[in-house]
């Protein structure tokens, strides 16, 4: 069995583990919610471990799909095992419909549908708010090469893509998103998480916001509306 050790680092929602094996951590999933580049945070009850079970639903669902990845398994209820990646400091976001930062940087009116969808890099920094960045900045910086830079487009397009099938199946509209890679071994994986607290997601019918739109706006049920895409998704809360 794999020995949890000391932190390695910890954030808003999640830490991260050293183990007995070098190239595997534990990531730890908390019931800490935060918005606004941390300065509204709460605790709420169950949401790690739903986080949890959704995380490794979506990644093993990805990994079938050809998205390699570091999940490796669900070790504990609020804890998975994860290869080690040495990340990119860059998020990749998709928007398939406007909602949230992009309205109001380009004066657009939520729910316009993005066709195709739009691609965006931003710079992991709270301090900084997550700046908006292009190639050109990665480049310089020396943060990625370019051929990472292509790598990590196409699979954030081919994630998309298969997300949004996978949505809408489930009768779930996928708003946009926010993905992180890293490398192991020279190889790019996709790796953080994929949970409702790094998407927007609506119902298909009603548009009802079921992400962590609800904590940022204050309209209440956080874990229950998580529960609900997680349901609808099928995935196993238990």
């Amino acid at each position: 069995m794999l020995e949890k050790k000391e932190l390695l680092k910890t954030g808003k929602a999640k830490s991260l583990y050293l183990t007995d094996d070098p190239l595997k951590l534990i990531m730890e999933y908390k019931d800490d919610t935060s918005a606004f580049d941390g300065k509204k945070i709460e605790q709420i009850a169950g949401k790690g471990t739903v986080n949890n079970r959704f995380n490794s639903h979506i990644m093993e669902h990805l990994k079938k799909n050809d998205v390699p990845n570091h999940h490796l398994e669900v070790s504990n209820p609020n804890e998975s095992i994860v290869m080690s990646l040495d990340m990119f400091p860059i998020e990749c976001v998709v928007r398939n419909y406007a909602a949230g930062s992009i309205c109001k940087r380009l004066g657009l009116e939520e729910g316009m549908k993005m066709d195709p969808p739009i691609f965006e890099f931003f710079y992991k920094d709270d301090d900084l708010g997550d700046p908006l960045i292009n190639d050109c900045h990665i480049t310089a910086f020396g943060w990625a090469k370019e051929d990472d830079i292509d790598i990590m487009k196409d699979l954030t397009m081919k994630t998309n893509s298969i997300l949004v099938s996978l949505f809408d199946a489930a009768d779930l509209i996928l708003v946009d998103f926010k993905i992180e890679f890293g490398i192991s071994d020279g190889k790019i994986l996709l790796g953080d998480e994929f949970t409702p607290d790094g998407c927007r997601v609506w119902d298909k019918e009603t548009k009802k916001k079921l992400d962590k739109d609800r904590f940022r706006l204050g309209l209440g049920d956080v874990v229950e509306s998580y529960q609900e895409i997680a349901h609808r998704l099928g995935v196993d809360l238990t």
